[in-house]
């Protein structure tokens, strides 16, 4: 999950800055950017919740991937979280600013 993201927030930031773009170009791409990552935890909470139904059904399904697939969940939430916190921080903080 980590390296995943990783690789491709770097890999979008050596585009947008080895060639110009628009503002409107790169509204679309953050937008694209930012739905794409929504799905990603929504994919991975799905998940979860399926390798808990077949866990609590009685189905054969190991344990340790039950609770790997929970945790993994949970940080992408976490992480999803903070980065909403910090970017509502920095649209008040240009709120803020005096012209």
């Amino acid at each position: 999950m980590i390296n995943g993201v990783n690789a491709n927030l770097f890999s979008t930031a050596a585009t947008a800055t080895a060639t110009s773009v628009k503002p409107a170009e790169a509204q679309k791409e953050f937008a694209a950017f930012l739905k794409d990552a929504i799905h990603k935890v929504n994919d991975e909470q799905i998940q979860a919740n399926q390798l808990t139904e077949k866990l609590v059904k009685g189905e054969n399904v190991d344990l340790h991937q039950v609770m790997i697939a929970a945790q993994k969940a949970s940080i992408s939430l976490q992480l999803a979280i903070e980065i909403r916190n910090k970017a509502i921080e920095a649209y008040q903080d240009m709120m803020r600013m005096q012209v």
